[in-house]
């Protein structure tokens, strides 16, 4: 008996890493992806323990380690520099029992990809949710030369989830967040320390890539769609330019084409549901959130690797969903609220509710041990399912 097929929409980190796992659990796996290539948005990747753990549960995890920069120490500022928090690797260790780190996403996804079967990715290859199947039914994916016929359809399409508007039409899709995000690589300057900083709906990260690079995220509290008619630099330098070091050796060190722009959207309104049929919606298709807990692309790795854990080959395909669904959904829901939580209090703009707002960080960094870290309580410290790492036999115990 050949094993089943499971067709994935989209060869993102979410995409990618569903279709590895699957493909360890014993499925036969094709991934479509309509860009030409596999160069992944954005330079590089945060993660957190809790995806670090999936990782491992997909025997990924010494080689992410090799790959990976250790993030130190690292501080919360305000704009001219004055600490309002402090936390340390170790501390984050500690709660959590892992790191924070930061890994190129090239890098996860070329480990991803290596262990697939040859031909399992297919680029070019637009694909549209056709039939989301049902019980005694094949889903269906059609492509501008093929339709393919699946026992399970992975629907990792992204925020603007085409595969989401099939199976949920009457859903208004996501909002947008209020924010927008820019995303760079700058060389490490000297005397460097890993820090986010906190201004007045302005935000700035600066963290370690590898010894010669720093990722960088700048957010800020714009109108949808706004871009710097004299270029993106320009705009940076005008919001961050005049706050601590290293944010203008940071800035005067970049040119225009190593700035990426992009608005953030978030499911303000949740789904009921992130399946139907033999469908399933993963990653941002299903719960896109506010970058501001750094969980988007660890959510999609965890959803991979519990997904994996319900669909055994053998599995009825809807049920497994079901209890897919009955896992996910409660976790990353309550994430996109905690997340959008997070980003009023960043948001703030008045005088006088910055200045109470960094007091009461302050103070209470001073007698709450951990005063940083307690936000990804419920979060960072997730423990994947334990799952065979092949497929589960069919039980031949009678009954009765």
């Amino acid at each position: 008996m050949s094993p089943p097929r499971a067709v994935v929409i989209g060869a993102g980190i979410g995409g990618l890493t569903a279709a590895l796992a699957l493909h360890r659990r014993g499925w036969r796996v094709t991934v479509l992806e309509r860009a030409a290539g596999l160069a992944p948005v954005g330079a590089a990747l945060t993660l957190a323990p809790n995806a670090q753990r999936a990782l491992a549960a997909l025997s990924l995890d010494e080689e992410v380690s090799r790959l990976a920069a250790w993030d130190g120490d690292g501080l919360l500022r305000d704009p001219r520099g004055r600490p309002l928090a402090r936390t340390t690797s170790a501390s984050v260790v500690t709660r959590f029992g892992g790191p924070l780190v930061v890994l190129r996403r090239s890098d996860l996804v070329d480990l991803v990809v290596d262990r697939l079967p040859e031909g399992t990715v297919r680029t070019g290859e637009a694909a549209f949710l056709a039939d989301a199947g049902a019980p005694g039914r094949p889903a269906k994916v059609s492509t501008a030369g093929e339709v393919y016929e699946a026992d399970l359809v992975v629907c990792a399409d992204g925020v603007n989830s085409a595969s989401r508007r099939v199976l949920f039409p009457h859903h208004p899709g996501p909002a947008y967040g209020g924010w927008t995000v820019w995303r760079i690589l700058a060389p490490t300057p000297q005397r460097f320390v890993p820090h986010e900083t906190w201004g007045g709906g302005q935000v700035w990260g600066s963290l370690i890539r590898d010894p010669e690079s720093v990722f960088i995220y700048a957010c800020a509290v714009t109108e949808r769609g706004g871009r710097s008619p004299d270029g993106e630099k320009a705009e940076l330098r005008r919001r961050f330019g005049h706050w601590h070091h290293p944010v203008p050796a940071l800035l005067d060190s970049i040119g225009e084409e190593d700035v990426l722009r992009h608005d953030v959207f978030h499911m303000a309104q949740p789904l009921e549901r992130y399946q139907r049929g033999r469908s399933v919606l993963l990653g941002d298709a299903a719960h896109a959130m506010v970058p501001t807990l750094g969980q988007g692309a660890n959510m999609a790795i965890e959803d991979s690797v519990v997904l994996a854990h319900h669909v055994a080959p053998d599995a009825d395909v809807p049920a497994a969903l079901a209890r897919y669904d009955e896992e996910r959904r409660p976790r990353t829901t309550a994430l996109i609220r905690r997340a959008e939580r997070a980003s009023r209090i960043m948001a703030l703009r008045s005088p006088a509710a910055l200045a109470l707002r960094d007091g009461a960080i302050r103070a209470m960094a001073k007698v709450v041990p951990g005063l940083l870290l307690r936000g990804f309580d419920g979060v960072a410290d997730w423990q994947p399912p334990v799952t065979p790492p092949g497929p589960r036999p069919r039980d031949t115990h009678a009954t009765g």
